[in-house]
C-alpha cells in the first residue's frame, strides 16, 4: 500500500526547526494534570490488552512529548462560554508514532481553535513502545533523526492502533454533540506529521460513520491515493523544505481535484517539518490564519448547533 509506505518514511520525522542546531536533550517530565481528559475505551483499549510499557512524559527542549500511551484519551478544550459557534476540531499531534508532540501540535493548536469559537479536542492516542529510560529514548531518537535515510522502521503496529482511536475520538464527539453544544455535521480533524497521516488514514478507512466533515493535513505526506466518493474538504500546508515530504510531487492533492472534492493546498518557501504554532518568520507562520479563513469561507465559522 502506498500510503503505508509513506508512512515508513515519515516516522523519520521526529524534529522540528528548534532542533535543527542538534538533538536536544530528554529529560523526564511529570505527567501533566488533565482533569477533562476523557478515556477512549473502559478498560484496555482493543489490541492493547497485553501492553507491559508504562505511560512516559519527556521533555526534549520546550516541547513536551507523551509516549508508550496505551490508554488513549480525549481531552476537550473548550470556548468561553456564549462564544462556540458549534463546529468541532480533533486536534491530532505528530511524533512518527512514537510520541505525541502535546504541546507543539495539540493543546497549543486546540487553545488557537477555542479562542475563534470551535470547540477542539487533544487525541492522545495509542503510541509505539520506545525504550524506558530516557537515555536509551534520546539515543534511539538521535539516530533516527542523524541518518534518517538509513532507517527502516516498521509501523504496521502503530498506524492501525492511531486511525482506530481517531475513529473511536470521532464517534465520541458525535455522541456528545448535544452536551458539547456542536453540531454533529461539522466535526473536522486536523493533524500534523504522523496525526496528518492517522487523519488521512480515518478518511481512507471503510467507515463512512467515523469520517470527519473536514480534515486539516499539516506537513503530512502529499501522495496520491484513491479518493473516497464521499471525502471530506480538505486544507493541506506544506513548507518546501521540509526534510521528509518536499520536493515529493503533490499527487495527492491532484487526487483530490480528480475526484471533485475541495481542496486547498499551500506550499510555503520556508519553514521545515514541524512548525506547528511557533513563529519562525517564515511565510508558513501564515498556515493557522489561513487554515481559520478556509473554514469561514466554507460556512463553518457562523454559528449552528
Amino acid at each position: 500500500m502506498r500510503l503505508l509506505k509513506t508512512m515508513i518514511l515519515a516516522l523519520m520525522a521526529l524534529t522540528t526547526p528548534a532542533f535543527s542546531q542538534g538533538f536536544p536533550a530528554m529529560v523526564s517530565a511529570k505527567v501533566p494534570l488533565t482533569p477533562e481528559a476523557i478515556q477512549l475505551y473502559e478498560g484496555a483499549a482493543p489490541g492493547s490488552e497485553n501492553a507491559k510499557q508504562t505511560e512516559t512524559w519527556t521533555r526534549a527542549g520546550w516541547q513536551l512529548w507523551a509516549r508508550n500511551v496505551t490508554r488513549p484519551t480525549l481531552e476537550p478544550v473548550l470556548p468561553e462560554p456564549g462564544k462556540a459557534n458549534g463546529t468541532a476540531v480533533i486536534v491530532v499531534p505528530g511524533g512518527g508514532f512514537q510520541f505525541l508532540s502535546m504541546n507543539n501540535e495539540g493543546w497549543n493548536v486546540a487553545k488557537a481553535l477555542a479562542a475563534r469559537g470551535v470547540t477542539a479536542f487533544v487525541l492522545k492516542y495509542r503510541t509505539m513502545e520506545t525504550p524506558a529510560s530516557e537515555a536509551d529514548f534520546g539515543a534511539a531518537m538521535a539516530r533516527v533523526f542523524t541518518t534518517p535515510d538509513k532507517q527502516t522502521v516498521d509501523v504496521n503496529r502503530g498506524v492501525p492502533f492511531a486511525v482506530a482511536d481517531a475513529q473511536t475520538a470521532l464517534k465520541l464527539v458525535r455522541k456528545g454533540a448535544a452536551k458539547w453544544h456542536i453540531n454533529p455535521n461539522r466535526v473536522g480533524m486536523i493533524g500534523f506529521s504522523a496525526g496528518a497521516m492517522t487523519t488521512m488514514g480515518v478518511t481512507m478507512a471503510n467507515d463512512p460513520s467515523a469520517r470527519a466533515d473536514f480534515i486539516g493535513i499539516i506537513y503530512g505526506p502529499v501522495v496520491g491515493t484513491t479518493v473516497p466518493a464521499e471525502a471530506p474538504p480538505m486544507f493541506n500546508a506544506l513548507a518546501r523544505d521540509d526534510m521528509f515530504f518536499g520536493h515529493k510531487g503533490f499527487s495527492l492533492i491532484e487526487a483530490w481535484e480528480k475526484a471533485g472534492r475541495p481542496v486547498e493546498f499551500h506550499l510555503y518557501d520556508g519553514g521545515g517539518h514541524g512548525f506547528g504554532l511557533q513563529v519562525n518568520h517564515k511565510t508558513s507562520d501564515l498556515w493557522f490564519t489561513q487554515f481559520m479563513g478556509w473554514m469561514d469561507a466554507r460556512g463553518l465559522m457562523k454559528p449552528s448547533r
